[in-house]
């Protein structure tokens, strides 16, 4: 849902930049904008010599105004940065044992790490990420438990089997995980 909203919230902002940039332009190349327009023609200035001194006695607007600006884009580029940064491993570095290394797909290992987690005794459903360094993996790691399932043997079972197993076959020194557990949603039973 998270990823949903921020492309609506890019698309708002990139529409509305659009729509007052394009039409900025164009009343700078000479086309006659509507009467309630913020430009009158092509000579008009955003903000007037007479805006501009209206707060030039008050001795805390202009740092207010640069301050404010300042932090606006300090949040713009840390939001880019959240945007360009990837959230899942594309590769894990196998070692072979010859200096070189082999590389394998982060999403072929996520995916047989999720399908031997499936196959535990108790588990609905397993989702499987990748994050960290293609050296040093990590896992996040989601099970659905079913409606008569204990937690913490699932827990167990998964530490000692599927993540040991994509541990030694991938010959990583150690592959911590973060798991979240849910339980399937289901009817109450009935007892007689």
């Amino acid at each position: 849902m998270l990823r949903s909203v921020n492309r609506v919230v890019i698309g708002l902002v990139g529409l509305v930049l659009f729509v007052v940039g394009g039409s900025v332009l164009a009343v700078g190349l000479g086309a006659s904008p509507p009467s309630w327009w913020i430009h009158d023609d092509r000579h008009d200035v955003l903000v007037s010599a007479a805006d501009r001194a209206r707060w030039r006695d008050e001795g805390w607007f202009w740092p207010t105004v640069i301050a404010a600006l300042a932090v606006l884009v300090l949040l713009a580029l840390w939001w880019l940065s959240a945007q360009l940064r990837r959230r899942r491993l594309s590769e894990v570095l196998v070692e072979t044992g010859d200096g070189e290394g082999a590389l394998l797909r982060g999403r072929a290992m996520e995916s047989v790490l999720s399908g031997e987690a499936e196959t535990l005794e108790g588990v609905e459903r397993a989702q499987v990420a990748l994050t960290g360094r293609r050296s040093t993996p990590q896992a996040r790691v989601e099970l659905v438990l079913e409606p008569h399932a204990t937690p913490s043997e699932a827990l167990h079972r998964l530490s000692a089997e599927a993540l040991a197993h994509a541990r030694d076959s991938a010959g990583l020194a150690s592959l911590p995980a973060t798991v979240r557990l849910r339980a399937v949603k289901h009817r109450a039973e009935r007892v007689s």
